[in-house]
């Protein structure tokens, strides 16, 4: 036994492309262990200060990665486990962005609300590393394990307001039906791998390529195709899945709210872009029928449950909901144009929603966010107004902003498959929920306040900082696209190559 167990020839690793992974951990691990050691209390900022270098070198290894990838080509490491491509490493970029940002903000939450600052940034830092797992997984049991990894982090973030009833009521719900969602998944992992003899995404993709004749192998495996959306579905929050989101971001805090919105949304679909094109485009006509369902009904019931909301936050729950049925038009479009639009929607939304739940977190009361706390908002912080008034605008798809530039692009493509139905729908309610968004406008610029509430608008100036950074990179690719439209562009045909 002893001598087979000398013969285990290790994997060829190459550590440098997984250099990113390393040091969002290992800034975790700094957190934890300096704050732990220390004799003395550590002060808050200095988890800040971690999470934020920590953050920015992953996305700086990740833009060196990237140059290597553009003149070498993409490629695999961990026994093509991990794939190094435009894709992983634009979603490493984001999701590091995304962190930066949460953390900033983040700073002054964790003070107001006497949270313990070490264990909210290791656990932003571990949540982001499943998140790049999950964006550059090869292999369906590595993307599970990505995905388990983002979600307990953020099921131990959204917990962290236990001190209030929603708070712990939202923790439950999140954990209960995201435990729901991973078994959906796991199963379809199981049956995929029942039928395909692999879990290995390129594997996949050749074997069910020859199955087309085989009927009972392809029943099984439309099956698991099934539960494999159905996941993702809960992971995007999509409807009919999404139940939990207005609950869980209602009583989760403010930039564990946004985290959630934007980078865990963004690597659910990395992860689901991954699956769908890597390892099932030969199945195309399996998923794209379902997607485009699942894109109808999330643009449909965010935009009806949104506009009967009164608490800002809950309007923003399904929001998010709304706005991953708009990326399920890009990917249901299965073309080349339609990823990279979802690409380019995912990083503008990103920041839009950042940014919202910052300016929230700034408003932040103890009984609820409802929409009169906005009201006179422009009196008291008009360019915390303003800044709010871009955010929502840019989501309502004004022009001039992120917000336009990524509808546009998802419709388009759909419009170029001649999915003409989805692109109308999609067109009609974006008129639609530009009512809710203007109510909050209207509400902050039109009329006064009925009490003096000034002293809960101090901002730090972190949180400062993050919303100018929001604001600054919406209107910019809002009127300048064409940088972040060729960066998305060139992370899709390598996705679509495979590693």
């Amino acid at each position: 036994m002893f001598a087979q167990l000398t013969q285990f020839e290790s994997p060829p690793v190459d550590f440098f492309s997984l250099t990113p992974l390393f040091i969002l951990v290992g800034g975790a691990v700094v957190i934890m262990l300096v704050t732990s050691l220390s004799p003395r209390p550590i002060p808050g900022w200095f988890s800040t200060a971690v999470s934020v270098a920590a953050s920015a070198g992953a996305a700086v290894v990740a833009m060196v990665l990237w140059n290597d990838v553009r003149e070498s080509g993409p490629y695999s490491t961990v026994s093509d486990a991990i794939g190094i491509d435009g894709f992983s490493l634009f979603f490493t970029v984001l999701v590091s962005l995304g962190v930066i940002a949460t953390a900033l903000v983040g700073d002054a939450y964790v003070r107001r609300e006497h949270i313990a600052a070490p264990e909210f940034h290791a656990l932003l830092l571990t949540a982001a590393t499943g998140a790049i797992v999950m964006a550059s997984a090869n292999d369906l049991v590595v993307m599970f394990i990505g995905l388990e990894s983002l979600s307990i982090g953020l099921y131990i973030l959204a917990a962290m307001q236990f001190r209030r009833p929603h708070g712990r009521e939202a923790a439950m719900k999140y954990f209960v039906l995201g435990a729901f969602s991973s078994a959906f998944l796991l199963y379809g992992i199981a049956l995929v791998y029942g039928t395909t003899g692999s879990t290995s995404l390129i594997v996949i993709r050749e074997r069910t390529s020859s199955l087309g004749a085989m009927v009972s192998p392809s029943e099984l495996l439309i099956v698991g195709i099934a539960l494999l959306l159905v996941g993702f579905a809960f992971k995007v929050a999509a409807a009919p899945f999404h139940f939990w989101a207005p609950d869980v971001y209602e009583g989760s805090g403010s930039p564990v709210s946004g985290f959630m919105a934007s980078v865990a949304k963004a690597a659910a679909f990395a992860g689901l872009l991954r699956v769908v094109v890597v390892a099932l485009g030969a199945n195309e006509g399996d998923w794209a029928v379902p997607l485009a369902v699942l894109s109808a009904i999330s643009i449909i019931v965010g935009a009806v449950m949104a506009i009967t909301q009164n608490d800002v936050k809950r309007m923003l729950a399904f929001s998010s909901v709304g706005h991953a049925g708009y990326i399920l038009v890009g990917v249901q479009a299965a073309t080349a144009e339609g990823m990279s639009s979802a690409l380019f929607y995912l990083f503008a939304y990103t920041f839009m929603v950042i940014g919202s739940f910052a300016v929230v977190s700034v408003i932040g009361w103890d009984n609820g966010h409802p929409i009169e706390r906005y009201e006179g908002l422009a009196k008291r912080r008009p360019w915390l107004a303003g800044a709010f008034t871009v955010f929502l605008l840019a989501q309502a798809g004004v022009p001039m902003t992120a917000g336009f530039v990524a509808k546009f692009l998802v419709i388009k493509s759909a419009v170029a498959e001649e999915i003409y139905w989805l692109a109308i729908l999609a067109m009609v309610a974006s008129v639609i929920t530009a009512f809710m968004y203007l109510r909050i406008v209207m509400a902050m610029w039109a009329r006064d306040a009925d009490v003096d509430d000034a002293p809960r608008l101090a901002v730090a100036p972190a949180t400062a900082f993050v919303v100018a950074a929001a604001v600054a990179i919406t209107l910019v690719y809002g009127i300048i696209p064409d940088s972040l439209i060729e960066f998305t562009r060139d992370a899709v045909p390598a996705l679509v190559a495979g590693n």
